[in-house]
């Protein structure tokens, strides 16, 4: 009767936690102007990439499916429910324009304590020649760009049906000799429902400082009465920037086995996502196994998003355990960008 009574008391505790997450959020969004899609008004856009092939290839509908430890970009909740000691996985991406995007995780399974784990995100543009107008072809300097994600978080099933996670990072961009740099929170809740064990989950992503250029490169020399010969001349000046917030994300997740038996599962999933610098739009997925080693994936990103050349997607996976200790596996997944062609995403990884 006592753990009844718990069980109880913890659903109405996550119900209670996702309408009251959902009611602020309503609520500040609403406030936006959304006659515009507010592209463009927010820093650290890698953040919005996604990481994965698994969830890739399922268009991103990964906040309830999240059982692995891409779950922690997604809904950090999701690790908790890995019954393995840890996981460590790596996911590289050929991004568009020649730039690399790549993603790191690691986590560790503490008994009694929960889940906890690490996650490096990482996007680089190729040095490309400065150019200038009295030399088109280059002055002989190079100029890059990079951004960086170091985040670190836990969590921790209350439950046998119930988890909660939270990651904090650290954010850093830069282009050439200035950056800009902030800190951010991840929020997310997984729960079981006894209704054919459909899962909710519910995440914030990104919810922290705000983000201002800073460096070498926005200081010039000013003379204030443009005459080499009189008063004041080459004082050192600064262009004034903005600060601009982080790609805050709202997610709610649904998934659930519509065929599950000894050899097949056949997993569905669709997430509602809503950003604070674009419209709403729906992420949709199938992922089909057979003996959980071998699998096949399709969906489909970014429906209803204004504007948007994102699509099809669709993959593969192997996931070979070595008894009951260890684990490899590898996924494939590929996603239609329309006129920018498609992104190809690999990871690899092992559980133990």
């Amino acid at each position: 009767m006592l753990n009844n009574r718990i069980e109880s008391d913890m659903k109405k505790i996550l119900l209670n936690t996702i309408l009251i997450i959902s009611i602020c959020f309503s609520t500040a969004f609403s406030q936006l102007d959304r006659s515009t899609s507010k592209v463009g008004t927010t820093a650290a856009q890698f953040l919005k990439i996604g990481a994965g092939a698994r969830a890739i290839a399922m268009g991103g509908a990964y906040t309830a499916v999240s059982n692995d430890i891409y779950s922690i970009y997604y809904n950090p909740a999701g690790i908790a429910t890995v019954t393995d000691l840890g996981q460590v996985s790596f996911n590289h991406a050929d991004w568009l324009a020649s730039i690399s995007y790549d993603f790191a995780a690691a986590a560790l399974n503490v008994s009694g304590l929960g889940t906890l784990f690490f996650s490096i995100t990482s996007l680089s543009v190729p040095e490309e020649k400065v150019r200038t107008f009295d030399f088109p072809e280059g002055d002989g300097r190079v100029w890059d760009a990079s951004s960086l994600a170091v985040g670190i978080g836990y969590a921790k099933m209350l439950t046998d049906k119930f988890a909660i996670g939270f990651q904090a990072k650290y954010i850093r961009e830069s282009i050439w000799n200035s950056s800009a740099s902030g800190v951010a929170l991840d929020v997310g809740t997984y729960y079981v429902t006894p209704f054919n064990d459909l899962v909710i989950g519910a995440s914030i992503s990104n919810f922290g400082s705000k983000m201002q250029l800073e460096g070498r490169d926005i200081l010039f020399n000013y003379d204030p009465n443009n005459n080499l010969n009189s008063g004041p001349n080459n004082v050192l000046s600064r262009y004034e920037t903005d600060k601009f917030d982080m790609p805050l994300i709202f997610r709610l997740g649904l998934a659930m086995d519509f065929i599950k038996n000894r050899y097949i599962r056949l997993t569905g999933a669709v997430d509602a996502t809503h950003p604070n610098d674009n419209t709403e739009y729906i992420n949709s997925g199938l992922e089909l196994a057979y003996d959980d080693m071998f699998f096949l994936r399709v969906g489909y990103k970014s429906l209803f998003l204004r504007d948007s050349e994102q699509g099809l997607t669709f993959g593969g996976g192997l996931n070979y355990r070595f008894g009951n200790q260890f684990a490899v596996f590898v996924n494939y997944g590929w996603a239609d960008y329309g006129r920018l062609k498609n992104v190809q995403f690999v990871d690899v990884g092992i559980s133990f």
